[in-house]
């Protein structure tokens, strides 16, 4: 065929990388009609509301312009605005990373979408995760809830009103510590989510009932957060007492004990949100080390201060039998225990990768995985872990769909390793909760899909619909995704392909898919913003719904 008569779609993905793709009658496409043929498209607001729209009539000119996707820096590229996005972090569960149908498949939403008249500015991503998501979520409640429960009893400790804080002022920091490492232990969560989905995931449970547990577990990081404040005041006080008293202390234990105090600070400083949302690798090795540091120095704390006698002023060697009687040391011992396991998991295995395109990698392990569970991959396990959902039929492998957005997922598809650091030991997070009810819509943007797929591969409770907005399905994702799609009634899998159709309001397209499955619930994974807009959308039509949220 001549150059002339080829008819090429052009189109950019994430990272600027362009592609053209040659037409063809593949049955998965929908054929779209030439420019000039196209029918005016009526525009919708970026955040629809459904007592507030907006509408005007595009040209077929402007809808060429609109259809040739720009850059992004999410691979799920839903942007509407023109301008560019140069922020480089995805969100995926957690600071955890982050079509079309067959021809017979019609839904009245899947329109796309034309640029708007007055585009308005591009809210910054941190303000979308911090402010927009509500300044009273329960996450926050959480941590207001903890942070007052404790500043509460530190009061009544410093008044002379609750002496047994006050002489145990130690043993409270220290519990807060475990508390919040329990928040935060992979292994202690999937026993609690596991729990969850099989005492409440039956149908006579009251569904509130199931949403208020899914929206506390998904908000633990709220107690973290408030515990590991609270930890620092309850030390902070421990200490100012140890230095009013210094005759019947040492310096040693003064020393250790501010040292632990400074590391737990740091660690708090480098998990404030701002540093965290530019510099993550910063946060994630800071509190890592930092963490580590402080326990050890915990462990010569305790023995410190149990081993001294004051009237002496010097330290015993004969401890253990005061040791065992020690509430510290337990407390101690649980949190070594649960910061100690998952790295016993940790396994240096073959892997399998393979590059669809240039913007995504799917990786091959070996053995089957229950759906949505998620696993950590890492190239050097010191120094970074990646949280990608699981694609697995529960059968001989499983496998995990990198969208190319960091370093590290681009060397996948550039320079792919033969093998890869695991934590054997898999994690449950919100998509695991979607066992716990008995019709769910799940939606999904870009390679977001991944925590999702795996409903469609293996039997599971829940009758679950899949919405999946992406583009490219072939082309980015590989014919292996694409095929786990085909095949299922059209009511049961939507796939809008934007680089046929156009980006679509993806918000009233969930609406409208979650109504005609009768969903009970919608669980959405996307970039930030669309995650909130989803759920935002949802929530004022009476659907509960839930997405990612920072630190969740």
């Amino acid at each position: 065929m001549q150059r002339k008569d080829r008819i090429i779609e052009r189109f950019s993905s994430c990272r600027g990388v362009a592609f053209e793709i040659k037409s063809h009658n593949d049955p998965f496409a929908i054929t779209s009609p030439p420019i000039d043929e196209l029918p005016p498209v009526v525009t919708s607001n970026r955040y629809w509301l459904p007592w507030l729209s907006s509408s005007k009539v595009a040209s077929s000119s402007s809808l060429a312009r609109r259809t040739m996707s720009r850059a992004s820096s999410h691979f799920c590229d839903l942007d509407i605005e023109e301008e560019d996005d140069d922020d480089d972090e995805v969100m995926s569960l957690p600071d955890i990373e982050e079509g079309e149908k067959h021809q017979e498949m019609e839904l009245p939403l899947q329109k796309a979408v034309s640029k708007r008249e007055k585009p308005k500015p591009k809210a910054d991503r941190l303000s979308v995760i911090l402010l927009d998501q509500g300044l009273f979520t329960v996450y926050k409640r959480l941590f207001v809830v903890c942070l007052a429960l404790n500043i509460t009893a530190l009061v009544l400790a410093a008044t002379g009103k609750f002496d047994y804080g006050r002489n145990k002022a130690t043993l409270f920091s220290i519990g807060n510590i475990l508390a919040l490492t329990l928040c935060r232990s992979e292994a202690f969560l999937r026993v609690v989510f596991w729990l969850a989905v099989n005492l409440l995931g039956r149908s006579w449970v009251p569904l509130p009932l199931k949403t208020a547990t899914t929206a506390l577990l998904q908000s633990l990081g709220g107690i973290h957060s408030g515990c590991g404040i609270s930890s620092i005041t309850w030390l902070t006080y421990a200490l100012v007492l140890t230095l009013k008293d210094r005759a019947n202390t040492s310096n040693e234990i003064i020393a250790v004990a501010s040292a632990i105090l400074s590391l737990l600070a740091l660690s708090s400083l480098a998990a404030f949100p701002l540093v965290r949302h530019l510099h993550h690798n910063v946060f994630e090795r800071t509190h890592r080390f930092a963490g580590w540091t402080a326990l050890g120095l915990l462990w010569a704390f305790i023995i410190l201060t149990i081993s001294y006698d004051p009237n002496t002023k010097s330290y015993s060697n004969d401890i253990g039998s005061r040791l065992i009687k020690q509430q510290e040391f337990w407390l101690t011992v649980a949190i070594t225990v649960l910061i100690i396991v998952p790295w016993l998991t940790v396994r240096r295995v073959p892997v399998r990768v393979s590059a669809p395109s240039g913007h995504a990698s799917i990786i091959k392990f070996q053995g089957g995985v229950k759906a949505g569970i998620l696993g950590r991959i890492s190239p050097s396990p010191m120094s970074e872990w990646h949280a990608f959902g699981i694609i697995s039929d529960n059968k001989r492998e499983h496998m995990m769909l990198a969208g190319a957005v960091g370093d590290f997922t681009r060397s996948l598809a550039t320079n792919p390793p033969s093998h890869l650091w695991v934590r054997t030991v898999h994690f449950a997070g919100l998509p695991y909760l979607v066992n716990m009810y008995n019709r769910v819509l799940v939606v999904a943007t870009g390679s977001g899909i991944c925590v999702f797929l795996s409903f469609l591969l293996q039997p599971c409770s829940a009758d679950v619909c899949v919405l999946w907005v992406a583009k490219g399905i072939e082309q980015n994702f590989g014919k292996e995704i694409k095929d786990m799609m085909s095949g299922f009634p059209k009511e049961k899998v939507i796939v809008h392909d934007t680089a046929v159709l156009g980006r679509p309001n993806v918000s009233q397209m969930s609406v409208e898919a979650a109504r005609n499955w009768g969903a009970e619930v919608v669980i959405v994974t996307s970039n930030p913003e669309g995650s909130r807009d989803v759920v935002n959308a949802c929530k004022a039509n009476g659907i509960p719904a839930f997405g990612p949220i920072w630190d969740s």
